[in-house]
């Protein structure tokens, strides 16, 4: 299974291989040759395609010399492409979209039978993915979905045209989700959406998702939740109390700003301007002091000026970002924004995007410091490890999300990952906290459940775990 894009298709990836393992597959084990390769696939950046086709043309001769072996490709881009998906790879045996992850093991078989690529593209959803099995890579850690779909209208943007409109689910499906992830053993959980805070407008209560954040309050076990991701056009201050004095919910903020210049994102189609995106943030600030604030930053935008892109610099210094995903403008087919004028030379589009990332890592580093000696908790994971010269460290997220390797007590079990940390800052870089005085450790049911997965796994497989988002 191979995922490209955002949290939302890592989710549906774990559906996919839920739908798959109760349809009698397996995960291979790491090194062998599978019978089955899936990728699901993003569809908003120029580079998503190039990445799943130089990925098919590795595997073509792979696929001729093993008999049997069959290639599917969903997601986002299967969506977008459909047939041209099997146009430009001949050898891809299945092509499903994003409203029919349940239907892959059907197709699968009837093209083994007739021998010939299946391509399955549904308009709409029919079955929301939370119903369908799942297979997760995380014991501590898992994303439930609330909504899917987006009823904006950004003219960069091609995800509704791909996930379609919003929908909904019932906050009691919700919370019963929750309550059954931790009875497994999760702490932590991330409610998922292309547009989280607009959750309830669908079955007209528009004051849903602070109350569902409340409710994920009185859940017992639960010890984390997070929320991605949330557009200031529709963040109210209802959601900032919920936040703040529901004591699961991280003081942690992920809100996409895309431009700090209002003609930029008016031609955005975003529908608000940079004070009332610094207002959000102040308010949030206010409320709960130590948050840290995370976005997405798009540079070259259509007709961007200098002048447009110094006021998304004065953003970034006004914000205080603890990071940003940052990212050089690339015209999808299909948007508005592909067909305007005054499309930004490339070369300039760099030039601005070096300047941003310096820029923001300077942001990053500067606020980072002011952790220095500061006491954090941190939820231990797998996957992001480091070693520095002889020092071994674990990894994992500090409540804030950032990401902090801790140098464990010698001569002590190292803690397993879903266990909790408490550990003091030493060293803070621009992406990440070092934490070389580690306080205690506390064991969890978490860390009990992953170590039961390891004793259950197959030989010579490690269950995967997944990256978590920096």
């Amino acid at each position: 299974m191979r995922t490209f894009g955002c949290q939302m298709n890592a989710h549906d990836s774990e559906r996919i291989s839920g739908v798959l393992e109760s349809s009698g597959y397996a995960p291979v084990a790491e090194g062998d040759q599978p019978d089955l390769v899936v990728f699901n696939t993003c569809a908003v950046r120029e580079n998503a395609d190039n990445r799943l086709y130089g990925n098919l043309g590795h595997l073509a001769p792979v696929k001729a010399s093993t008999p049997g072996m069959q290639i599917a490709v969903g997601g986002c881009l299967a969506q977008k492409d459909r047939g041209e998906v099997t146009r430009r790879a001949p050898w891809v045996d299945v092509v499903f979209g994003t409203h029919n992850l349940g239907s892959l093991p059907a197709l699968l078989e009837r093209a083994r039978i007739q021998q010939e690529a299946q391509v399955e593209i549904l308009e709409s959803l029919e079955v929301f993915p939370s119903t369908l099995p799942t297979r997760r890579e995380s014991a501590y850690a898992a994303w439930v979905s609330i909504s899917v779909g987006c009823n904006n209208t950004c003219t960069f943007c091609i995800v509704p045209a791909l996930r379609g409109r919003e929908k909904d689910r019932r906050p009691g499906d919700i919370l019963a989700e929750i309550e059954a992830l931790v009875s497994e053993g999760v702490l932590e959980v991330t409610l998922l959406g292309q547009n989280v805070n607009a959750y309830g407008v669908e079955f007209g209560d528009r004051g849903a998702f602070a109350q569902l954040l409340r409710a994920c309050g009185s859940i017992p076990g639960l010890e984390r939740v997070r929320f991605t991701s949330p557009p200031p056009r529709d963040f109210t201050d209802d959601v900032i109390s919920a936040m703040a004095e529901t004591p699961n919910v991280m003081p942690q903020l992920h809100m996409p700003l895309q431009s700090g210049s209002d003609r930029v994102l008016q031609a955005m189609r975003r529908s608000y301007r940079a004070d009332r995106y610094l207002g959000i943030i102040e308010r949030v600030r206010a409320a709960m002091p130590e948050a840290a604030i995370t976005t997405d930053i798009i540079v070259g935008f259509p007709g961007e000026t200098e002048e447009d892109f110094q006021g998304t610099l004065d953003v970034v210094r006004d914000a205080r970002f603890a990071s940003a995903f940052t990212f050089q403008y690339s015209p999808r087919p299909g948007t508005p924004a592909a067909a305007m004028a005054d499309q930004v030379p490339k070369e300039v589009v760099q030039d601005r995007y070096v300047r941003l990332i310096a820029l923001v890592e300077e942001v990053a580093w500067a606020e980072n410091q002011r952790l220095e000696g500061t006491v954090v908790d941190v939820l231990v994971a797998e996957g992001e490890g480091r070693k520095d010269g002889a020092t071994a460290r674990i990894s994992g997220r500090a409540a804030d999300n950032r990401l902090v390797h801790v140098t464990p007590v010698p001569d002590r079990p190292a803690p397993r990952p879903g266990d909790m940390v408490r550990a003091e800052v030493t060293y803070a870089a621009p992406h990440h906290l070092v934490a070389d005085r580690m306080i205690d450790v506390r064991a969890t049911r978490a860390g009990d459940a992953w170590e039961s997965r390891q004793e259950r796994a197959p030989s010579g497989v490690l269950l995967p775990m997944p990256s978590v988002r920096a």
